[in-house]
């Protein structure tokens, strides 16, 4: 087995306590690893450290000769951002080899018109693709990937899903996507209490064996407490009796107990701190038929006419959690920002609760419906505020209970006063969901609110929305999110918004349109490219939507029995055939 790198006793420390410390690694060919842990542990750090980006405090790291490495940073550098596609990409090539750009380009589903776009103008699937192929145009051995998911629609998902599966170098990805992890990798590393743990497992499995260690543990620290407490007792009993009946023997043995006391303290298994914070929701049911209804309305973009897409009537009440489906571009944020500002137009004023989207067709809030907004740019939080200060904004609350709600969320009492711009986008969200817990507003706006959550953070605020008592519409492209926490389902595509029963409904017509995107792109782009690309191509959407109904049909099928969609299982397993047969044409 040819070694990559190794890596010995690494510690790094930005402040007095350490992100990590006393941390050993090795990367084999082959060897596909997924880096886990809750937000702030320290993983991008870990890779940065790994490709010589950043110095550790303590420890060293040996790479070997033959090996390549490739870092695959989270987003699009800044010098970057006004340069045009090709040239972002034969910047990595010497001046004879620039005929590669293009090939890769090519093969990657850019179209010869883009590639002379400017870098900032690209969709956040051709962002991330960009990254992945300045990375690997000079094929490395190994590539460190920092998050290449977060910002991603299910499309470009699965396509980066699928590269990653085909992949035949080494990797290590951190991701707070469990589907893609558990797809793509075959080694779990896990950062907590600043330290690694090593799994030869993928995601799903490993964190099942981290579970049954840590019960496990618990069970031992229990019955070692318990001897160390036996061994404590008697040791006072016997000090006790040493002292009133002068017994130095036994006044001896008393001492010698203490000191087996405190070796076995000392060698007592270790518990896990666990996670920094939960996340808990709370909201407030405004007993009212409607917290919000629209009449059939036209989106559009800021400072435009031009129409997004057509909304119909649409009522909104307590209980309900909405899911706004559709790709990237298609106007799911730019709905949400439409209704948050006309709900602020209408409580900026005397007027009644009633606001106009266009000259004939109206928004109408409840009077008394208190909105609350998670912008996935997390800028309601104002940078030079502190801590402190910042949450009351949302609610009129003690000085006490901010300090309590700060500290039950991992903020410790001496950060109070750091002002918020110190903050990282994964503590930035936390703070914005504390304040959003404080104000219990009665309906809630989440605008892909899991970008900055760990896996953990996921599912509990899967678990929070359903006990939420208020109203919740949320944009996501977490499939465990849409499917567990939401009831009504509204894909926005062709140009209109359409409610669905189910989530398995909204994603056939999702499919169905980017079938039929696939088609409308390659007629567009069959000038463009050769025929051995426009053969890779049409095979990458096969695969694509192979990977997808799979996803699918597994999810369904692990769903108890009363919860499953026969009908839908049985229209699955058809496609799947016709496309394994097409594919192995």
């Amino acid at each position: 087995m040819s070694t990559y790198l190794t890596a010995q006793s690494l510690t790094l420390s930005h402040s007095s306590h350490p992100l990590f410390k006393a941390v050993t690694v090795t990367i084999n060919r082959g060897d596909k690893v997924g880096l886990i842990g809750h937000n702030g542990c320290g993983k991008s750090s870990l890779l940065k450290v790994l490709d010589g980006r950043t110095e550790p405090n303590e420890g060293n790291i040996a790479k070997a000769n033959h090996c390549l490495i490739s870092y695959v940073e989270q987003h699009i550098p800044e010098h970057l951002q006004n340069v045009s596609v090709m040239d972002a990409l034969a910047a990595k090539l010497d001046t004879s080899e620039q005929w590669r750009a293009e090939l890769f380009l090519a093969e990657l589903s850019f179209c010869e018109s883009d590639y002379h776009m400017p870098v900032s103008h690209c969709s956040g699937g051709q962002q991330m693709r960009l990254l992945l192929a300045r990375a690997i145009i000079n094929e490395p051995d190994l590539l460190l990937l920092d998050e290449p998911s977060n910002h991603l629609d299910l499309p470009s998902l699965l396509w980066l899903e699928q590269f990653l599966a085909k992949w035949k170098g080494s990797f290590v990805l951190v991701s707070h996507d469990q589907a893609l992890l558990d797809a793509v990798t075959n080694t779990t590393w896990v950062m907590r209490d600043q330290t690694l743990l090593h799994f030869s497992l993928p995601c799903s499995e490993a964190r099942e064996a981290l579970k049954e260690k840590d019960e496990q543990d618990m069970l031992r620290h229990q019955s070692e407490q318990k001897e160390i407490d036996r061994i404590e007792k008697s040791a006072k009993r016997l000090a006790v009796w040493g002292k009133v009946y002068d017994n130095e023997d036994l006044a001896r043995k008393a001492k010698t107990m203490f000191v087996r006391k405190e070796r076995l303290e000392e060698e007592q298994t270790e518990l896990s701190n666990g996670a920094p914070w939960r996340l808990n929701l709370q909201g407030e049911a405004l007993p009212a038929n409607r917290l919000l209804e629209t009449s059939t309305i036209e989106i559009s973009p800021p400072q435009s006419q031009a129409s997004l897409f057509a909304m119909p009537e649409m009522r909104i009440k307590s209980g309900d959690r909405i899911a706004i489906l559709g790709s990237n571009g298609c106007g799911k944020t730019t709905l949400m920002n439409a209704l948050y500002y006309h709900y602020q137009q209408s409580n900026s004023s005397d007027l009644m609760a009633r606001t106009s989207l266009s000259n004939d067709n109206t928004v109408v809030f409840h009077p008394k419906c208190r909105l609350g907004y998670y912008d996935q740019s997390l800028q309601q939080l104002n940078d030079y505020e502190t801590l402190a200060s910042s949450l009351s904004t949302y609610a009129c609350v003690s000085d006490e209970t901010c300090k309590r709600a700060l500290i039950s969320a991992g903020f410790e009492y001496q950060r109070h006063s750091q002002t918020v711009e110190s903050l990282s986008g994964g503590e930035r969200a936390r703070l914005l969901f504390i304040g959003l817990t404080l104000a219990k507003y009665h309906l809630l706006f989440l605008d892909e609110p899991t970008n900055h959550l760990d896996m953990e953070g996921k599912e509990e605020l899967i678990e929070t929305l359903n006990d939420f008592e208020g109203a919740a519409m949320l944009v996501s492209h977490d499939r465990n999110l849409i499917e567990q926490s939401c009831n009504r389902f509204w894909l926005i595509s062709n140009g209109t918004l359409t409610e669905y029963l189910s989530a398995e409904e909204a994603y056939l017509n999702i499919a169905s349109a980017m079938n039929n995107e696939v088609v409308s792109r390659q007629s567009d782009c069959s000038l463009e490219v050769d025929g051995l690309a426009q053969t890779q191509l049409e095979e990458e959407q096969l695969l694509e939507r192979l990977i997808e109904l799979e996803t699918l049909l597994g999810d369904d099928l692990h769903r108890k029995s009363k919860h499953q969609k026969p009908h839908l299982q049985q229209k699955w397993r058809e496609e799947i055939d016709n496309l394994n047969q097409q594919l192995s044409a």
